[in-house]
């Protein structure tokens, strides 16, 4: 028996209903309410600001008058902003480039470890901590004096370890010692040493703290026939006492201060001091004038200037890639563990060793990865702000100045201009878009396949 078509009213009445629901089959006035919420906030915080951002840029600082594109041509005329732009373009290329770099090297190099998990791990971990409190912690590391900054204490114990380094910036003698000036921060003795007769070289202004390792008490010099001997020390007790041009029993020797035996103008010998202060020339330095060579008393090695006009970018690029590397990272290691094996085997198989394997089969594969980490991390930088702010100090935040920072300067500095800030914005806004196009058109293409 045949079903009896469906009536024609009913039909009508279900498309009706149709056309009122939505794709997932909720009716679209609730849909609408639910989204609701959400696009009044995103009109607020978003498309509002971004609106008001784009018609005060075309203001002059008050506000009242209009400027046109007064503001804009000032961002490429200035020569602070000039350098934000330029600071900034070496972000985008240099930054995302380390840290992908580094990520893929960290995520490639542990994937067959035991302690892979552990060292990933660790490496992760500053993706933890706050760009605020990444910004102070490598103020303190680029610090200057090498017993607070952990760069400069570390590298300046590499170049002692190759180049040592002077023991006595600030030594000097008293008028009533055997000692004067001779020009070029050097000292020599008043008078010619005989050999002999033992010679006394004592120095103050070397505070004991300052002392190097193994200086020992001072030691009377002994007389030796046919050579010239002597003694080089710190002729201050602490505390107070003893006397002058005197060897007590609380004072110590220079070690290693150099001495030089000048006769005629010319260098006939050179000694110098053992832990307790006492060196020995041999018998050509009779009747020559002793002098100590302005090295021994120059300012020791201190380090880079981390800070400086010339490598505080780098330096603040160092910092930022200590944080995000481990982003990279995990992402990439990620995309390593879903990477077909049979085609790692099979390259392998023919012949392949391991550096041809990473190049030829492995970066390919993982192209689609390394783009997205590479894209948001240059979406990230365009708008880095807090490392530089911290990190910088003030007499060089005009070397180390990025768009976001100036934007903040110029909006709410001292001589703030909120039409110059707003045209900052909008720089930003334009030179962020075309990347985010290029990322959503990269992920819609990955969706397709």
């Amino acid at each position: 028996m045949a079903a009896a078509p469906p009536q024609k009213g009913t039909q009508q009445h279900r498309r009706k209903d149709r056309q009122g629901r939505s794709v997932t089959g909720t009716r679209k006035p609730l849909v609408a309410g639910f989204l609701l919420p959400a696009l009044v906030l995103l009109g607020a915080l978003v498309v509002y600001p971004i609106g008001y951002s784009v018609q005060r840029s075309f203001f002059d600082q008050p506000g009242t008058g209009f400027a046109g594109l007064d503001n804009y041509v000032e961002i490429f005329t200035d020569d602070t902003i000039l350098t934000a732009v330029r600071n900034n373009a070496i972000w985008v290329v240099v930054a995302p480039t380390v840290a992908t770099a580094l990520g893929l090297i960290f995520a490639v190099l542990t994937e067959r470890v035991r302690w892979g998990t552990a060292f990933k791990l660790l490496v992760f971990m500053p993706m933890a901590i706050s760009m605020l409190a990444a910004g102070i912690i490598f103020r303190l590391v680029y610090e200057q004096d090498p017993e607070r900054g952990v760069a400069n204490a570390v590298w300046v114990g590499v170049h002692d370890t190759f180049a040592e380094s002077a023991g006595y910036p600030k030594a000097r003698p008293l008028p009533v010692h055997p000692l004067e000036a001779a020009g070029g921060g050097a000292y020599i003795t008043k008078e010619p040493v005989r050999a002999g007769t033992p010679a006394r070289l004592p120095l103050v202004g070397v505070a004991p703290a300052r002392m190097p390792d193994g200086a020992e008490p001072a030691r009377e010099p002994q007389p030796a026939s046919g050579r010239v001997t002597g003694t080089a020390w710190l002729d201050f007790t602490k505390g107070g006492g003893g006397a002058a041009n005197a060897v007590d029993k609380a004072e110590r020797g220079l070690k290693g201060l150099e001495i030089e035996a000048v006769k005629d103008g010319r260098v006939v010998a050179r000694a110098k001091a053992a832990a307790d202060g006492t060196f020995t020339l041999p018998a050509a330095a009779d009747g020559a004038h002793l002098r100590l060579p302005g090295s021994n008393f120059r300012e020791p090695y201190s380090g880079v200037d981390w800070l400086g006009p010339t490598l505080v970018t780098p330096a603040i690029i160092g910092s930022y890639v200590w944080m995000w590397a481990g982003f990279a990272m995990v992402l990439i290691a990620a995309g390593l563990a879903g990477l077909p094996r049979e085609l790692l085997e099979a390259a392998r198989v023919d012949g392949a060793n391991e550096w041809q394997v990473f190049r030829r089969v492995t970066v390919p594969l993982l192209a689609p990865v390394l783009a997205v980490v590479l894209v948001t991390l240059m979406i990230n930088v365009l708008k880095i702000f807090d490392l530089v702010f911290i990190i910088a100090p003030g007499s060089v935040q005009d070397d180390a100045n990025v768009l976001a920072l100036q934007l903040y300067r110029s909006s709410f500095g001292t001589d703030a201009h909120p039409g110059v800030g707003s045209a900052i914005s909008v720089l930003l806004l334009l030179l962020v878009i075309p990347v985010m196009l290029f990322n959503i058109r990269r992920i819609r293409k990955e969706t397709r396949r």
